[in-house]
């Protein structure tokens, strides 16, 4: 399911294949609705009834392109959705459009640099993608204003249990929801799959105000830094040390109490579980947390080398614990005593 979800394309706001999938996924036995933005906002029965309603969160879209300009010479101008370094951008195969016309982005040639420009990453205004047009007409015959961009990366599984794909973040959360809905649950719980969490977690806002729940886990994908020449708390979290539960990121204090229940219950039930060393990222946390009179939220996340790239990688393993971890916890949080 993983490959299946991570292969399919869906920017901030153009969400559709993937809801696509994921009503297609849904088991006979769930409720669903659709709101304005495109949520797609799912209840599921379970043995009994809750004492508090415990509500799932994991965003749909990916990072990617919009063509914001068409040159004479038939190269597409674009701009970036969501957050995604110059450097990760340069020279990668991409596909645009509904159609995926195949691309390269490009920019100026090297033997044409100044000095100073060697020294540097180019910037996003001043690269390109080539689709291989050679006029303005000839491309927009392919492609128009407004059309989005995707990085072109296969699934892959590699070494020890890695994978690499795009879109991972946040791929890996739905997967990790659809999962559960198809299994048995000894409560009533709701599962969120948000739109436009990469520019801004837009579609969690709305979605909370909907769901109006008494607890709120953030199922995703977070960065993780463990590489070479790059040492204690600046390595953020490390692909392979299990589910991160933070502390704090740049959108979201957590809920100090959830932060401990849930490493205590990891420990508890041997869930392989780390926390991130460096005040990094954000989530739907971020709008969940303080929506409709304020919601009690934590994020579980699977460690991701490369994020916001063509070439994510991250460990079955870690999204295993984080599977395990995610319904330990909402299991327990609908029967909590403490609300």
């Amino acid at each position: 399911m993983l490959k299946t979800l991570c292969e399919l394309n869906g920017t901030s706001g153009r969400e559709d294949a993937v809801r696509d999938f994921i009503l297609a996924a849904l088991p006979e036995n769930t409720t669903y609705q659709i709101d304005a933005l495109g949520n797609v906002l799912v209840d599921k029965k379970g043995a009994a009834r809750p004492k508090n309603k415990v509500a799932l969160f994991s965003h749909m879209d990916e990072v990617g392109f919009i063509i914001t300009y068409i040159t004479d010479d038939g190269f597409l101008k674009f701009a970036p959705v969501g957050g995604v370094d110059a450097r990760v951008i340069f020279g990668k195969a991409v596909s645009v459009g509904a159609r995926a016309i195949p691309g390269v982005v490009g920019g100026k040639a090297v033997h044409q640099l100044t000095k100073d420009e060697k020294g540097s990453v180019p910037e996003i205004e001043n690269m390109v993608i080539d689709i291989g047009a050679c006029t303005k007409t000839e491309a927009e015959s392919l492609v128009s204003l407004g059309d989005v961009a995707y990085f072109r990366s296969d699934y892959v599984e590699f070494g020890d249990g890695f994978i690499k794909a795009k879109a991972i973040d946040d791929r890996a959360g739905v997967q990790i929801l659809l999962d559960m809905l198809k299994s048995d649950l000894p409560y009533d719980m709701t599962f969120c799959f948000t739109v436009q969490e990469e520019i801004g977690t837009r579609g969690a806002t709305a979605a909370t105000f909907t769901v109006r729940p008494d607890y709120a886990l953030v199922i995703e994908s977070t960065t993780a830094a463990d590489l070479p020449d790059v040492s204690g708390h600046k390595q953020v979290c490390k692909v392979g040390g299990g589910a991160v539960v933070g502390f704090m990121d740049r959108g979201t204090v957590y809920d100090k109490t959830l932060y401990d229940f849930a490493h205590a219950l990891a420990a508890e039930k041997q869930i392989p579980c780390q926390t991130k060393t460096l005040i990094a990222g954000g989530n739907d946390a971020a709008a969940i947390h303080k929506t409709a009179g304020g919601v009690r939220t934590l994020a579980i996340s699977v460690p991701c080398r490369y994020i916001h790239s063509g070439a994510c990688v991250a460990s079955k393993n870690d999204i295993k614990s984080v599977a395990a971890l995610t319904k330990t916890l909402a299991e327990a949080l609908c029967n909590a005593e403490n609300h």
